[in-house]
């Protein structure tokens, strides 16, 4: 029997995961993707000598990628030299007194790997919050070990399976987590604002803030405050290719500078089709039995689809939200930065603003692109790798005597934001100001005139290079609405063998979740419902086991 044809559109970190699995499965699998190289949002570039990772920072969630390097009888730490980072990162917190105030520096707050440190230090800003946030911390724990078990490797086709006994004992617990924002679940911990933010910045991560996201994401302060926090030596992009070696040992076809124009979809009975391979520009058909999508979600319904397959109409897609888009700036510096950690964040005092600004009024339930508005001055986040990749490394990330940095400030996804030159002329000169409000907040002299080279990208890139709905930076934005089983699924219910996987489906955005899509992909054509990661190491050919080979299509050849 001829093996399944298996077509991956996309090789972002999502697309390379599916791509291997299925290999590994036994499909015959060919990855298409439009640029030159692969990984998507979590790229990489070299700027005068200057390395700079151009998407995900943060190595979260390690037990995600061992799993899934183990289903391809691999492991993490012979692929990627990970290095715990203490201190995780430090905050600075906007100085008091108006804007004159932005001249000083402001007060920094270090958040350690060790708990007993970090419970002092909390104390000293409020007291008795150090024992109050260890308590948060302990409940983030279980939470996202609930999620793991129960959620987040679920297809949802029998939503019944993630419950058991475990789950109906937290019901109680979970409702008021879904009923409530994150930003009051930190509020109901401490007092003090400042480290209310400490709590609530990982909504940011989710596309969101913390006064849209659900308080059932407290459970991402167990990454830093629990978890710790890592980093690969050599930048984050040395875990795509890592990825991108195991997807070709397994037999994976990887085809770069191949823009996919339209997913080809066969007409079959009761308004349903088939998806039989996908068109290049070039016109080439690259015939399949199973087509994958791990381009972004609204870029697949409504560019690669024809309308009468779509799953989602337009007023659809209007009534949702894609989240924040970013204004990033990679800055090669001059001479030492010890002010910064290798993770730094800045927060404004008024977050409420700040967040509005960019997602829109929380309590209207978002609001469209003409009502956005851009921060300034911007709670903001700064990575300096050179602080681990530095000159005595093996891979240094700046040249002696320099420094990289990386500043991701949130932005409305509004693709018009870069998209001309007026426009990205405003973007070089906000990217001024946030630079220079980094060095005064952070005590830095003159850290504008200490940048040697700078780039600078807006939501215009995200839109143009990576097919991004509205420009947004992650995914679509994790609100209640937009979590879970009510997050659009990953399989077309208009086009049969044709499956999604990325942040735009479940679980949702960010590098683990992206590579849990795939394993979901495999889960779909496989028929396997349960709640629970696959078993590792996954056997050769396992897809031969799937309960519902239709799934996999009759293979092309057969057809033909």
């Amino acid at each position: 029997m001829t093996a399944t044809r298996a077509v991956v559109v996309g090789g972002g970190i999502a697309g390379l995961g599916t791509a291997a699995l299925l290999a590994r499965g036994g499909a015959r699998v060919t990855l298409l993707d439009r640029h030159e190289r692969v990984g998507g949002r979590a790229g990489t570039v070299e700027i005068d000598g200057f390395r700079f990772d151009t998407g995900p920072s943060w190595y979260f969630m390690p037990e995600v990628f061992e799993h899934f390097f183990a289903l391809l009888g691999e492991r993490v730490e012979d692929h990627l030299d990970l290095v715990a980072l203490d201190p995780a990162y430090r905050v600075f917190f906007e100085p008091d007194g108006g804007p004159q105030a932005l001249s000083d520096t402001a007060e920094m707050l270090e958040v350690t790997a060790r708990r007993a440190s970090n419970r002092s230090r909390f104390d000293a800003i409020e007291p008795g919050a150090g024992d109050r946030i260890d308590a948060y911390a302990d409940d983030a724990s279980e939470a996202y070990r609930l999620a793991l078990d129960h959620f987040l490797y679920t297809t949802f086709e029998r939503p019944d399976r993630a419950i058991d006994a475990a789950v109906l004992r937290r019901l109680p617990r979970l409702a008021g987590l879904l009923r409530r924002t994150l930003a009051e679940r930190a509020a109901g911990t401490v007092q003090d604002e400042r480290l209310r933010q400490v709590l609530g910045y990982h909504a940011v991560f989710l596309g969101s803030s913390p006064y849209r996201a659900p308080a059932l994401y407290s459970l991402m302060s167990h990454l830093d405050l629990v978890d710790g926090v890592r980093y690969p030596r050599g930048g984050m992009y040395t875990l795509i290719e890592a990825i991108e070696r195991l997807a070709r040992a397994e037999g994976v076809e990887i085809r770069t500078g191949c823009e996919v124009e339209q997913v080809v979809v066969e007409p079959g009975a009761r308004r349903r089709g088939r998806a039989t391979g996908v068109r290049l520009a070039s016109g080439e058909v690259v015939p399949a039995d199973v087509v994958v999508s791990a381009a972004d979600l609204h870029h697949t319904d409504t560019r690669l689809l024809a309308p009468e397959w779509s799953a989602r109409t337009q007023e659809w897609w209007d009534d949702h939200d894609p989240g924040i888009s970013a204004l990033l700036v990679l800055a090669g510096v001059r001479g030492e930065l010890p002010e910064l950690a290798h993770h730094s964040l800045f927060f404004t005092r008024d977050w409420p603003d700040n967040f509005e600004a960019i997602l829109g009024d929380a309590s209207a339930g978002g609001a469209r692109t003409s009502r956005l508005r851009i921060p300034e001055p911007a709670s903001l986040y700064v990575s300096r790798t050179s602080a681990t990749d530095g000159a005595s490394s093996d891979s240094p990330a700046a040249p002696p005597g320099h420094e990289n940095l990386f500043l991701l400030v949130p932005f409305p996804a509004d693709p018009a934001l870069g998209a001309d030159e007026p426009s990205r002329q405003a973007l070089e000169g906000l990217a001024d100001r946030y630079v220079a409000q980094v060095g005064r907040w952070a005590g830095i002299d003159d850290l504008p005139g200490r940048v040697v080279t700078r780039r600078v990208l807006g939501p215009a890139h995200f839109a143009e290079e990576l097919s991004a709905w509205r420009g947004g930076a992650l995914g679509m934005e994790h609100t209640l609405r937009q979590s879970a089983l009510w997050r659009p699924g990953n399989v077309s219910p208009r086009v049969d063998g044709l499956y999604h996987a990325g942040g735009g489906t479940i679980p949702g955005v960010g590098l683990p979740m992206c590579l849990i899509s795939a394993e979901l992909v495999a889960k779909r054509l496989l028929g396997e419902t349960s709640s629970r990661p696959l078993p590792t190491p996954l056997r050769p050919g396992y897809l031969s086991a799937s309960r519902r080979p239709e799934r996999l299509g009759t293979p092309t050849a057969e057809r033909r």
